[in-house]
C-alpha cells in the first residue's frame, strides 16, 4: 500500500477487515513519509477539507465514527456571493449537512489547537485493524520475473509483494512511480490554490457563522472559490484553470470578497497551491496492481474523500473475493470507476453552464432570484437543491443534471426569468 492518506488507509482498512472476517492472515504495510499529527507542511495533505454528512454515515455503518475532535465545524447552510447579490441557501434536508476537517493536524502554527486529523484517524483505524506504517517515501515500482511489484523506498530498500495499491494522491512523485507502465495513462491534473488565515473562532462565527461562504464571480478562470470555516481558522480555496497570482489577487480585490472576509487582507498562515485529479487514467490497474483515490479516478472538483471510500472499497472488495489479475480487477474494481468518470461528464456540462451564468449578469439575477424566492418559502426549492447539490458534490452529478429537467425547475426558472426581463425594461 503505497500512500497513507484517506484512500490508502480505507483501503487497508476495508481489506483487513474482510480478510479477518473470513479468518484470512494478511501482512498490509502502508508507505507514508508524513505523519498527520504535525501542523504546517510537514502534515497537510492538500484539501481545502470538507465531508459531506452522507459520507460521514456511511463510515460509520462500516465501522468508522469520526469522533467530535475531527470535526471543526458543522456547515449548515451555504452563503452564495454574487455581485447581483447575495443569498442564504440551507441545507435542503438534514441529512445534507456537512462538516469542515483539517486532513493534517492544522494549520502552520496550530499545533497547540485541541482538534484531531481526519488522515491521522483514518490512519490509525487501519492500524487497529492489523495494518503497519512505514514512514518511508517510495521512489519506484517495479517488477520481479515472476511478476510481483517491488516497491523501493528512497532509503535504497526493497520489498515484494503479491499486490500493491498506489494512493499517493496527484501532489506527489506519481509520474516517477508509474513510469514503467504499470497502468494505461497516468491522470490529468490542474492547480488550485488552499491558504488558511487565523481570525479567532468568536470573528469568524461572527463573519461567517455556520455557513461555508461561496463566490460566482465574472472572473476569467475561476470555476469556484469558497471561504470554509474551521476553529480558530477560515479556509479560502479556489479551483479553476491553473490559478495563478494574478487570479488570487483579483478574487481577493473583488468587493464582495472583501465584504464577507473575517479578517484584515493579510498573508495566510499557511498557503499551498496543490494539484487536483480532473480526468484518471484509462485503465487504473494492472496485474497485481490498482490506483485508489486521487491517484486513480475521483469525483470532478468535488467530494475527492467520497470518492476516495469508494474506490478504496471496491478495491479491497475486488482483490480480495474476486482477485488481484488484470482481468479480476477490470470485472470487479473498473466498474466503479467507471460510474465515476461516467458522472463526471455529467458535472462538465453542470459547470459549463455555471461558466454561462457566471460570465452573464442577467443570468446571475435569476438565479438569485429563483434561490431567495424558494429560501422566502414560495415555490419547490428546486434552484436550492441544484445549488447545495452542486456545491457540496454529496449527490451525483447525474442526479443534479436530471432535477434541472424537472417540470418545476423549468418553471421556476422561466417565471424568473420574466420577473428579471420586467425589472430590466422598466429600470430596477
Amino acid at each position: 500500500m503505497v500512500g497513507g492518506g484517506p484512500s490508502g488507509s480505507l483501503f487497508a482498512y476495508f481489506l483487513l477487515r474482510l480478510a479477518n472476517a473470513v479468518d484470512l492472515e494478511l501482512q498490509v504495510d502502508v508507505f507514508e513519509p508524513r505523519r498527520f499529527s504535525h501542523g504546517g507542511p510537514a502534515g497537510c495533505n492538500h484539501c481545502g477539507g470538507i465531508v459531506s454528512e452522507s459520507l460521514v454515515q456511511m463510515l460509520a455503518t462500516d465501522g468508522v465514527n469520526l469522533p467530535p475532535s475531527v470535526v471543526q465545524r458543522g456547515i449548515y447552510s451555504y452563503v452564495l456571493h454574487m455581485d447581483v447579490g447575495t443569498v442564504e441557501i440551507e441545507s435542503p434536508v438534514a441529512e445534507q449537512r456537512i462538516a469542515s476537517i483539517y486532513r493534517g493536524n492544522g494549520p502552520r502554527g496550530g499545533e497547540d489547537m485541541p482538534w484531531e486529523s481526519f488522515d491521522g484517524f483514518l490512519q490509525q483505524t487501519a492500524e487497529k485493524e492489523g495494518a503497519h506504517i512505514v514512514h518511508k517515501l517510495v521512489t519506484g515500482l517495479t517488477r520481479r520475473p515472476d511478476g510481483r511489484p517491488i516497491v523501493r523506498t528512497a532509503d535504497g530498500e526493497e520489498s515484494v509483494y503479491d499486490f500493491v495499491t498506489l494512493a499517493t494522491g496527484v501532489n506527489s512523485n506519481f509520474n516517477q512511480i508509474l513510469s514503467d507502465g504499470f497502468v494505461e495513462g497516468v491522470p490529468e491534473v490542474s492547480r488550485t490554490f488552499i491558504c488558511e488565515f487565523r481570525a479567532g473562532e468568536e470573528r469568524i462565527h461572527e463573519v461567517l457563522g455556520d455557513s461555508m461562504h461561496v463566490f460566482l464571480l465574472d472572473i476569467p478562470r475561476l470555476e469556484f472559490a469558497a471561504l470554509i470555516p474551521k476553529g480558530d481558522y477560515v479556509t479560502m480555496a479556489m479551483l479553476g484553470e491553473e490559478i495563478d497570482r494574478p487570479l488570487i489577487g483579483r478574487f481577493l480585490d473583488a468587493p464582495e470578497v472583501k465584504a464577507a472576509f473575517p479578517v484584515d487582507m493579510v498573508p495566510g498562515v499557511c498557503t499551498c497551491a496543490p494539484l487536483i485529479n480532473v480526468k484518471g487514467p484509462s485503465r487504473p490497474y494492472g496485474d497485481r496492481v490498482a490506483l485508489v483515490g486521487d491517484m486513480g479516478v475521483t469525483r470532478l472538483y468535488k467530494d475527492g474523500i467520497g470518492a476516495a471510500f469508494r474506490t478504496a472499497k471496491a478495491a479491497a472488495e475486488a482483490a480480495l473475493i474476486h482477485g488481484i489479475s488484470a482481468e479480476a480487477l477490470e470485472a470487479h474494481y473498473m466498474p466503479t470507476c467507471r460510474a465515476i468518470a461516467v458522472d463526471n461528464r455529467f458535472g462538465q456540462v453542470i459547470f459549463a453552464f455555471t461558466t454561462i451564468f457566471r460570465r452573464s449578469a442577467f443570468a446571475r439575477r435569476i438565479v438569485l432570484h429563483m434561490t431567495a424566492r424558494e429560501q422566502a418559502g414560495r415555490g419547490g426549492k428546486h434552484m436550492s437543491h441544484v445549488l447545495w447539490n452542486m456545491f457540496t458534490g454529496s449527490t451525483p452529478y447525474r442526479d443534479v443534471f436530471v432535477r434541472t429537467l424537472h417540470p418545476g425547475f423549468m418553471f421556476g426558472l422561466v417565471r424568473s426569468f420574466l420577473v428579471c426581463l420586467f425589472t430590466r425594461r422598466k429600470g430596477g
